[in-house]
């Protein structure tokens, strides 16, 4: 599957709730989307986050369902650093 680079800049600092985790993985499922890690700046303000998901739009529609920003959203490949070695 196809995964994607999302940044995400937020108005406020970062907290999520564990009630809103788990609507967070409801909207992705049903978007057939998989949120796999973040990287979360040192003021709690943005985030880059990868996600696996069938196209650029499945992520912009669980963005919106969710009300959150999808700011920039970058088709990416996986290098491994073993291949260097």
């Amino acid at each position: 599957m196809p995964r994607f680079i999302i940044e995400r800049k937020f108005a406020e600092q970062l907290e999520i709730s564990n009630d809103a985790k788990l609507h967070i993985k409801e909207i992705n499922d049903e978007e057939g989307i998989e949120w796999i890690f973040s990287f979360l700046s040192a003021d709690k303000r943005k985030t880059y986050c990868l996600y696996e998901a069938p196209d650029e739009e499945s992520i912009r529609r669980a963005a919106k369902r969710l009300d959150i920003p999808a700011d920039v959203i970058t088709p990416v490949d996986r290098v491994d650093p073993g291949i260097f070695a």
